[in-house]
């Protein structure tokens, strides 16, 4: 197998501020770049995805594409399954400059499915099988998706709406292979959905060669064909684009993980099994990991970190612990691919704020005021980002499109962002907060205001407001506050049910409360400041009664991850304020205390401290049977 020889980039180069604000591009010209010189005939990235895997599947085709439990695809079959099915998709009626949307599982098959649509000329519009039906029809039709693919257990159990068709269950590798449609730079490659503040979530355009240029040689990272990169992210999230793409696009592989909601032991054992050296983990994910002193980061050489702000004592944790480690902080909303800016964390970066770095692969930023003007040097403004990666738009919605994306003179086509940064003389950026009421939550950028209209859709509801509450640093919960309509007030978990048919887990509410009036400002706006003052302690209910010993564990275990007291054996977690994130860590807890392995399913199918606990005692009489009632007692043999 040929393989390029590891880099390790230089620091970014340093240059001047520009006057308009702009900061220096960190590509570097041809003759002074930090990466490799690119290998004779390798295809620029205006040639798009598919061209780069097909030269990689030309050079190396027995070097490892793609690992998926104990299933391997090589870049020769990759490229040979890919072709044929793209023939069968351009049978069945699929046409250059479709959107074609995908519903599938993660796993191998995933990444042969997007390269096949591509081949065959179409735009990717990825579904996530856990949303709710609702939602991705929804999304399907603002993306006007011509065709649903996929798994056929999940197309007959989603029965979308339109035309669908049912992908083969094995490779296809016999056949006419198809050649490459012909693609400009600009053409889809995926279409990805952003929450919206209107109640309808943003369709994101992102073309070819937006893409190919975040992910071909990036001098933010070391990533070589000597890499595996863990492929763990929802296709729906970003992230994806770089744990599959940044892989292949470099000739390395691609290491699915098929858990669909994998524990924080299943991602360490995933890495370790498959010589992860790459991975990709949201902020809070990262947070929980590094409290831990996971060993997950023993086991890799690079880590990037993205979606919130990154706590720089966490980060110095895990730099003390593991020095090798190769830390970046990423930072970039979808509408600009991935990632805008990055940083590489040192020790000396967590003694302060966590900067969110400086501007790479194509991208430019502009820092400034609300008349359109560069603010001072040092000054907070807000950040609008420009370059070759910005996505073409917001899909059927041409006057948020022309809202967000403006072509300011002297500057081109900018991204607004709604982010407010500031400058260091290096030209670091610092990042500071909103210019509105988004959220970043758990990775996933979050719009109250889709929350507050589905809750507003219910008969039993007359008003709404939802905000984020953080009862630690590293955690952060939606809460709603809610004003009942007359009649009887429902129960929140009613109304969290209810919500769960039409909006995806990420935005649902983890606690939800009902409340006389909202507060308002003086110019008649909810005042979600006043709205934190609300909340009421949940924490110091009287026990029911008192707790068995496997009970009182488990109260225990979720105490310390919760950040309150549990007390009662019929405490719910979600009610309790309790999320997806805080059950890994919960589950991680109860491996760790009592040796007892509790899946995320079985974890939701009772989330109560009586349901935990005899989950938990269950698992414990199947580990030792010897303890079941009734089994013969054993005898001591002299």
């Amino acid at each position: 197998m040929t393989t390029r020889t590891p880099y390790v980039p230089d620091a970014p180069k340093e240059g001047p501020v520009l006057t308009d604000g702009t900061l220096p591009h960190e590509r570097i010209p041809s003759g002074d770049r930090t990466g490799p010189v690119p290998p004779a005939g390798r295809p620029a990235p205006e040639a798009g995805l598919a061209a780069l895997v097909a030269w990689h599947a030309e050079r190396t085709p027995h070097a490892l594409a793609v690992a998926d439990g104990d299933t391997t695809l090589t870049y020769g079959q990759l490229v040979a399954s890919a072709r044929a099915l793209a023939a069968h998709l351009r049978e069945n009626g699929v046409r250059p400059g479709d959107s074609v949307a995908l519903l599938l599982p993660r796993s191998a098959r995933t990444v042969v499915a997007q390269l096949a649509l591509w081949w065959a000329g179409a735009g990717c519009v990825p579904l996530d099988p856990a949303h709710p039906k609702a939602r991705s029809e929804a999304l399907t039709a603002d993306a006007g998706a011509t065709l649903t693919v996929g798994d056929r257990k999940l197309l007959e159990s989603m029965a979308p709406a339109g035309a669908t068709l049912a992908l083969p269950g094995e490779p296809l590798l016999g056949g006419d292979a198809l050649a490459a449609a012909e693609l400009g730079p600009d053409a889809t490659a995926f279409t990805m959905f952003t929450s919206g503040s209107t109640g309808r979530p943003k369709g994101v355009a992102i073309g070819h060669r937006a893409v190919a240029e975040l992910v071909l040689d990036p001098a933010y990272v070391t990533l070589t064909a000597r890499d595996r990169v863990l492929f763990h992210s929802p296709m729906t999230f970003d992230a994806s684009t770089f744990e599959v793409w940044g892989a292949l696009a470099n000739g390395a592989a691609v290491v699915v993980c098929t858990t669909e909601r994998p524990s924080l032991e299943d991602l360490a054992r995933h890495v370790e099994r498959h010589g992860v050296t790459v991975a990709f983990f949201t902020t809070a994910l990262f947070h929980q990991l590094a409290g831990r002193r996971s060993r997950i980061f023993s086991l890799l050489r690079t880590v990037i970190v993205g979606g919130e702000a990154l706590s720089a004592h966490h980060a110095g944790e895990v730099l003390g612990a593991f020095p090798w480690l190769e830390l970046v902080n990423g930072y970039g909303p979808t509408e600009a691919t991935t990632f805008t800016t990055t940083h590489r964390v040192t020790p000396a970066d967590c003694h302060g704020p966590m900067p969110i770095g400086r501007p790479i692969a194509g991208a430019s930023v502009h820092l400034l005021d609300d008349a359109g003007q560069p603010v001072a040097a040092g000054a907070r403004g807000e950040l609008w980002i420009g370059g070759s990666r910005l996505a073409h738009g917001y899909t059927g919605q041409p006057e948020l499109t022309a809202e967000r994306f403006r072509d300011l003179p002297g500057r081109g086509r900018l991204y607004r962002t709604g982010d407010l940064v500031s400058q260091r003389p290096d030209g670091t950026l610092d990042f500071h907060g909103r210019t509105d009421d988004q959220v970043k939550i758990r990775g996933f950028r979050i719009e109250p205001g889709e929350i507050e209209h589905a809750l507003r859709e219910r008969p039993e509801v007359a008003d709404a407001a939802v905000t984020v509450l953080h009862p630690t640093p590293e955690d952060a919960r939606l809460a709603a506050f809610v004003v009942a309509a007359p009649g009887p007030v429902p129960r929140p978990d009613a109304l969290r049910e209810t919500l769960s048919a039409v909006l995806p887990a990420h935005l649902i509410p983890d606690d939800i409360q009902f409340v006389e009036a909202l507060p308002l400002t003086p110019s008649g706006k909810v005042d979600r400041r006043a709205l934190r003052d609300l909340v009421a302690d949940g924490g110091a209910d009287a026990p029911a009664g008192p707790l068995g010993p496997l009970e009182q564990a488990v109260a225990e275990i979720w105490s310390r991850s919760l950040g309150r007291e549990v007390a009662r054996a019929d405490a719910d977690f979600l009610a309790l304020g309790g999320h997806s994130l805080l059950a890994l860590a919960v589950a991680d807890d109860l491996r760790e205390d009592l040796g007892v392995e509790l899946t995320l399913a079985d974890f939701f199918a009772a989330p109560t401290v009586a349901g935990h606990a005899a989950l938990v005692e269950r698992a414990l009489l199947a580990a030792h049977s010897d303890l079941r009632p009734g089994a013969p007692e054993a005898t001591d043999v002299h």
